[in-house]
């Protein structure tokens, strides 16, 4: 492009200028061209505010289970990742994506398993068409109440 302006009809003028290998000579384009610009709230904040261990019966005890009951403000999400990483949160061990519904306030309840007991990192992303937010938070899990 070698020139650019603007009017008040949000019309832009572009100059463009080519290159012709063949005969080094150049063409010259004038034209307008329209756009629009969407501005989207997007997802702005997400909280973990609860931890609970899931109590089960000794024949189901292959894997501990933990609630997490997540907030957000903004826009309201679609989908939800769940990244467990080992307590440095440098190696990840499983990542899980849902599809949600949320109909009215950002408030939802996210359940995940853990093979065996730990520490780890948990990443709990929730996103939607235009944009993702995400907390972190380590946990300790014995079995029991998670930390």
């Amino acid at each position: 492009t070698t020139g650019a302006s603007s009017n008040s009809d949000s019309f832009t003028t572009v100059k463009s200028m080519e290159d012709n290998p063949d005969g080094g000579c150049h063409i010259y384009r004038n034209g307008y061209y329209r756009t629009g610009i969407s501005v989207v709230e997007g997802i702005l904040e997400v909280n973990i505010i609860q931890m609970t261990s899931i109590q089960m019966t000794e024949s189901q005890a292959e894997n501990s289970l933990v609630d997490f009951v997540v907030t957000c403000q903004g826009s309201l999400p679609t989908d939800v990742c769940t990244v467990v990483s080992d307590p440095t949160c440098q190696v990840s061990k499983s990542v899980v994506c849902d599809p949600i519904i949320v109909t009215d306030e950002c408030l939802l309840t996210i359940r995940r398993a853990f093979e065996e007991p730990g520490t780890y990192c948990i990443n709990i992303t929730l996103g939607d068409e235009t944009s993702q937010a995400l907390a972190s938070a380590l946990i300790s899990v014995n079995g029991g109440e998670p930390t």
